[in-house]
């Protein structure tokens, strides 16, 4: 698995295994409640810049823009 961007402890034990957060995850990484999250995509296409691929009706968010935003970073 290739990071851009070196990934916060937080992120680190979550993603060990795949390159995108599912809603809950990212959820619980940025302490907010999931549906603030699906209620932002569906009024805005993203939450805070970051835009999740749909699968499904699934939402996957990359995991490097949550890092680089975790850090400061603006996309």
């Amino acid at each position: 698995m290739y990071n851009a961007v070196p990934l916060p402890p937080v992120l680190a034990e979550i993603a060990t295994t795949s390159d995108h957060l599912v809603t809950d995850e990212l959820a619980h990484v940025l302490r907010r409640a999931s549906q603030t999250l699906r209620k932002a995509y569906s009024t805005t296409g993203h939450y805070l810049g970051i835009r999740p691929k749909k699968i499904g009706n699934r939402l996957l968010w990359p995991i490097d823009d949550v890092a680089t935003l975790l850090r400061g970073g603006v996309k």
